[in-house]
């Protein structure tokens, strides 16, 4: 019933980046060493967007792309001017967003940001905040816990932003209700079917009528350009071969990346706290203290009470009932560098003396602690032989690339050179063409980089080797042509029974057309309902009265004038009548749904509405493109929106 608005994509993507941009560009982005980071492709509140900002915002868009789509992800997809116009865009809305956040001078306290991470729960285990998931997960997310907690004020203060902003849309009830009904509308519709296969038997296809078709049809006829090549691979399966590793250099790296097979001492630590405003006075301070050295008292008389008195006195509410646990800790991880300290301090079932921090007065205690432990190397072994044998097959790799490439070129008659030199197998492939096969979409051949190569002029007359290409990172090929089959055309002869069947067809849909429209003159004309089928009732949440080819055409027709007579061509049957002789609400609506429909109307205008926001901080933060590339100009009626 919608689509009419969830056609407007572009602007939802950009809010989608808009919020999750703090993960992809701006927390501790790398850039391209390559690029030339001089390059300004945009100007934002007058400051700059360069190159490498560009082209790593688009890997980054494409890495979640392929995370995503797995198995269905293509490359080629992403590889064009519009793809990369639209990250461009996506990067310029967010710098001007980000422009009138600092201009309005936006900020999030830090206890939201704590409660926040401690409550997330893709950071705990067993319901309780993991400090070592919540480390795991920023490695794979490639930040640091600074990065990722900058990120999370900056998505907290969007979302301040940008709810304001779509709060003020206004959906007028009328026009929902309208909607609905449009929705609800059903249509008592009565079905007359003129099969094809009744008329085939009128069907005479000719010879003249079989070469108009192949003639007019050329491109179903043609059989592609196709060749049997050879090809050699270059790549780290090649390459491992070649180099080892002795139990020397596995043992050096063991010893100089000693931390990492270090497990540090970790604790399981309780508190109880007592909180104070952050502009609370010298004597609320100091009330709080006090109630917080009255229980240390009570504690120190009965050590083995804490959870109970966490329980019934702490005033942190989400860990209380736990007992105050906040989890596991190790050192330089805990938030309260104060708290930290004091845990540090402590033997399993000390408590500490009372603890200030930005939070309030603490108390806490060690309930288990688990020593440092070191795994030996043998455990670590095979996994540290692939890392040292890692940076020596990259330069083994590059001495065998220069080798490959430069034999494949000047020995350009054969590829059994750089075989017998750098040991690689010849291996051939038959039936290629020159666009990628899907069936092979895993294969390092379906590259249309390569098979641009191997259809190169050179290739196909002079049966040289392509040039060595590299089709993934670290993978190179060269091919040659050993047989070649040109682009043809089949014969007449070879197709002719397949066009008769289509023609067939096609004149038998065509007199059935022709049947239905004669009866749809003469229902016009008579107003009676003989020859149709019973009468159905059909509406958009009842669709399946009538064939699904059919209700589109069905629930469009004009019905200011009943009956009204609407037909259709209906695909593997042949042309269907349809008379409609009443249009009505259903007696009882689903109010829910309404409901449910009144809100995703008004969400979408929201967006729209904030849509509209970004293009004025775009103008006030006088954003521009710079970059005068294919980009710039691969869509240029949205320029205007960009200054």
């Amino acid at each position: 019933m919608f689509e009419f608005i969830r056609n407007h994509k572009r602007w939802i993507q950009v809010m989608l980046v808009l919020l999750a941009a703090s993960f992809l560009v701006v927390g501790g982005m790398a850039t391209n060493e390559n690029a030339d980071s001089t390059v300004v492709v945009a100007n934002v509140n007058g400051k700059k967007i360069t190159q490498p900002e560009w082209e790593e915002a688009q890997r980054q868009q494409v890495d979640q792309y392929r995370t995503m789509m797995g198995a269905q992800f293509d490359q080629k997809r992403f590889d064009t001017p519009e793809f990369k116009r639209e990250i461009l865009d996506n990067l310029i809305a967010q710098r001007a967003v980000e422009a009138e956040i600092e201009r309005s001078h936006l900020t999030v306290g830090d206890e939201l940001l704590v409660n926040t991470i401690q409550q997330n729960d893709e950071f705990k285990t067993a319901g309780k905040f993991d400090v070592d998931v919540y480390k795991a997960a920023l490695v794979n997310a490639r930040m640091t816990a600074a990065q990722y907690e900058a990120s999370l004020r900056r998505n907290f203060v969007l979302r301040q932003l940008t709810g304001t902003v779509q709060e003020t849309a206004f959906l007028p009830r009328t026009v929902a209700t309208r909607m609905s009904n449009i929705f609800d509308e059903e249509r008592e519709v009565q079905e007359m079917l003129f099969p094809a296969s009744e008329q085939q038997s009128q069907v005479k296809v000719t010879d003249e009528m079989i070469k108009a078709f192949y003639d007019k049809n050329a491109t179903l006829f043609q059989v592609p350009e196709k060749a049997k090549i050879e090809y050699v691979v270059l790549d780290a399966a090649a390459v491992e071969g070649m180099v080892s590793v002795t139990d020397a250099e596995v043992a050096e790296f063991y010893k100089a990346n000693s931390k990492r097979f270090t497990t540090p001492e970790e604790r399981l630590y309780s508190h109880i706290q007592f909180k104070f405003a952050k502009d609370a006075s010298a004597a609320d301070k100091a009330a709080a203290k006090a109630k917080a050295e009255a229980v240390l008292a009570e504690l120190r008389k009965a050590p083995a009470t804490f959870a109970d008195v966490a329980k019934a006195k702490s005033q942190d509410v989400s860990t209380a009932e736990q007992g105050g646990e906040l989890g596991q800790a190790k050192k330089g991880e805990m938030i309260s560098p104060a708290i930290e300290t004091a845990v540090f301090k402590l033997k399993q079932g000390d408590i500490s003396d009372v603890v200030e921090s930005d939070q309030g007065y603490h108390i806490v205690t060690v309930t288990k602690l688990a020593p440092e432990t070191v795994k030996p190397l043998d455990e670590v072994k095979d996994a540290l032989v692939a890392e040292v044998k890692k940076p020596k097959m990259s330069k083994k790799y590059s001495d065998l690339a220069q080798t490959f490439t430069e034999t494949v070129y000047d020995q350009s008659a054969s590829l059994k050179p750089v075989a017998d030199k750098l040991k690689l197998k010849i291996e051939t492939l038959d039936n290629v063409t020159r666009t990628p096969n899907p069936a092979l979409a895993q294969s390092p051949l379906n590259n249309a980089k390569f098979l641009s190569a191997v259809f190169s002029d050179s290739v196909v007359k002079n049966k040289h080797n392509t040039e060595a290409i590299e089709v993934k990172p670290s993978v190179l090929v060269a091919a040659r042509i050993v047989e070649y089959s040109p682009a043809a055309k089949r014969p007449l002869a070879e197709v002719q029974d397949i066009i008769r069947m289509r023609v067939a067809q096609q004149e038998a849909i065509s007199l059935a057309k022709k049947a239905g429209e004669a009866k749809i003159a003469a229902a016009k004309a008579s107003g009676d309902a003989a020859g149709f089928g019973a009468a159905k009732m059909v509406s958009r949440a009842t669709p399946t009265a009538v064939n699904q080819a059919a209700l589109p055409v069905v629930l469009k027709a004009d019905a200011s004038k009943l009956p009204a007579y609407v037909g259709v061509e209906i695909p593997g049957i042949g042309y269907g009548v349809y008379r409609i002789s009443k249009v009505s609400q259903p007696a009882k609506v689903d109010e829910a749904r309404r409901t449910a429909e009144q809100q995703e109307i008004a969400e979408r205008l929201g967006q729209v509405e904030m849509r509209g926001y970004v293009d004025a901080l775009k103008e006030k933060a006088k954003a521009k493109i710079i970059v005068k590339t294919e980009v710039a100009a691969a869509d240029a009626k949205d320029a205007p929106a960009v200054k």
